[in-house]
């Protein structure tokens, strides 16, 4: 029987075209981000993390930008200046830190807002706002998180001055093959059947560049969903301290680009010392199981890498013996700060 939870998976390509058929408002084209002397993007958990592609977009640009989690940002309140462009995500547009920050921080010259209830807290107070155009989701991110993804990049190309019709048509050049995914949880099954056959069944999530997103999200989500312990880290973070808990029972799910060095080096190691890795690219590092994404726009890949990892939380639940995205001890928008 399917749960709320996996019906919000079966649900994403619906949300998709919402999103897509969603105009991004005229007053983002008036904003120009050499006008600000800093850049600050914000968010809690998946919200946060979905703004890890914009954040290298827009160093590799040259601009100074920060990413700090809004509760991070309530305790240096100094960093938002006069003349800061502050880029508030929040699906809810209620998480307890986003409200105490627009509530009682300093106010910055600009907020671009991104959230799916135009009634929020955060969709008042923003000076742009964004819509996610989701609808409403049971339990952890899926439609949630993807409609972010789509439309950051959708975002971050107009304040780019590139052209938003190309990240929209990327998505719809995949959009097929999310609808087949969605309906593809056999190769999640058989994983986490696997995991499932040792004592102490662990796992690490490890991408490197904008991968890193789905890395800490695929974490975030296995814990709230399966209540399994799962850990995401951004590439090389893996070596320092945690490469000591590989080995036998656990699973390490690797998000990159083909060739990607530190990921074919953590690979080989990791398969020789007996743990059981799985890669979400478009080329399996060092020999191991392949999850395969499609070829072309990095967007494209994040989309479609990351339903994977939402049919293994799932699988990873039921051998675990808990009902896949059910909340024991949270909720759905954490108001407590």
């Amino acid at each position: 029987m399917s749960t709320p939870y996996e019906t919000d998976i079966a649900l994403q390509p619906d949300a998709i075209e919402a999103q897509l058929n969603n105009p991004m408002p005229e007053a983002l084209h008036a904003v120009r981000l050499e006008d600000y002397d800093r850049i600050i993007l914000t968010g809690m958990g998946s919200s946060d993390y979905a703004l890890i592609p914009v954040e290298r977009a827009l160093a590799a640009q040259g601009y100074p930008v920060w990413r700090v989690d809004a509760g991070r940002l309530l305790d240096m309140g100094g960093l938002i200046t006069e003349n800061t462009l502050l880029w508030a995500t929040s699906q809810s547009g209620m998480s307890g830190e986003i409200v105490a920050l627009l509530e009682k921080g300093h106010r910055p010259r600009t907020i671009i807002g991104l959230t799916n209830d135009r009634e929020s807290v955060l969709a008042k107070k923003a000076d742009v706002l964004l819509t996610l155009e989701s609808g409403d989701e049971a339990t952890v991110s899926s439609k949630s998180y993807l409609n972010t993804l789509i439309a950051c990049h959708r975002a971050l190309a107009i304040l780019l001055g590139k052209s938003e019709a190309e990240t929209c048509a990327t998505v719809l050049q995949v959009l097929n093959n999310i609808r087949r995914l969605v309906a593809e949880s056999q190769p999640a099954i058989e994983i986490a059947e696997q995991l499932f056959t040792a004592k102490r069944p662990r796992m690490a999530y490890i991408g490197t560049g904008s991968f890193a997103a789905n890395a800490l999200t695929g974490a975030l989500i296995t814990k709230e969903a399966s209540k399994v312990t799962a850990e995401g880290f951004v590439g090389g973070e893996f070596r320092h301290g945690p490469l000591e808990t590989s080995g036998e029972g656990m699973l390490a799910v690797l998000l990159g680009n083909p060739g990607d060095e530190t990921l074919e080096r953590l690979a080989s190691e990791m398969v020789a010392n007996g743990t059981q890795v799985v890669t979400i690219g478009q080329e399996p590092y060092a020999g191991s199981t392949l999850l395969p994404v499609p070829t072309g726009e990095e967007l494209g890949q994040l989309l479609c890498g990351f339903i994977y990892v939402e049919h293994l939380t799932v699988a990873l639940a039921r051998k675990n013996g808990f009902i896949p995205g059910h909340f024991l001890y949270g909720q759905k928008i954490t108001v407590a700060v």
